[in-house]
């Protein structure tokens, strides 16, 4: 009975996460195109930021990428940066405030359990690599506040690893 329950659960939550992402996406970018308007910087950083919270599953680099066609690169990778470490404070955040069993809940106890190793084991390395490559760098920011890990740790090398892979897209797209 309580297996069911939490498949539910699961389920239940992974409809919301989806809707409110599609949402977003609807009411920012979607919008933009169907009314024929250029893409704004506002719906940018909505999807950005979105993106990094640890609810919601985005595709932030192909949103990034799409974007590089409207505007230049530096000012999308500011606010690329400033949008993600924003969501990230809050992730890590809800990491400090909230109990683990409620954040299992929400994110499941493999991703939470897994998140944590790799942040015991690497540290910093680990921060760096989930924000340079298209990994689940706002579950680490959750775990990291789980951990009570040093917040300014957190966003140097959040910055580091976010600055690289947006330049890295920025050369190559």
């Amino acid at each position: 009975m309580e297996k069911s329950k939490v498949k539910l659960n699961k389920a239940l939550y992974i409809v919301i996460a989806s809707a409110v992402a599609i949402a977003i996406f609807s009411f920012t970018i979607g919008r933009e195109l169907y009314e024929g308007r250029t893409q704004s910087l506002t719906s940018f950083g909505l999807v950005h930021f979105s993106g990094y919270l640890f609810f919601l599953l985005m595709p932030v680099e192909m949103a990034f990428i799409y974007y590089l066609s409207y505007y230049h690169e530096l000012e999308l990778i500011w606010i690329a940066i400033v949008t993600a470490v924003t969501a990230q404070f809050i992730d890590y955040s809800f990491g400090l405030f909230f109990s683990l069993k409620s954040l299992i809940r929400l994110v499941g106890e493999k991703r939470i359990l897994k998140a944590e190793k790799y942040i015991q084991k690497y540290g910093n390395l680990t921060i760096f690599v989930f924000n340079f490559f298209p990994l689940s760098s706002p579950v680490i920011a959750l775990a990291a506040g789980l951990l009570k890990y040093r917040l300014r740790d957190l966003m140097i090398f959040s910055v580091l690893g976010l600055f690289l892979k947006y330049l890295v897209l920025s050369l190559i797209f």
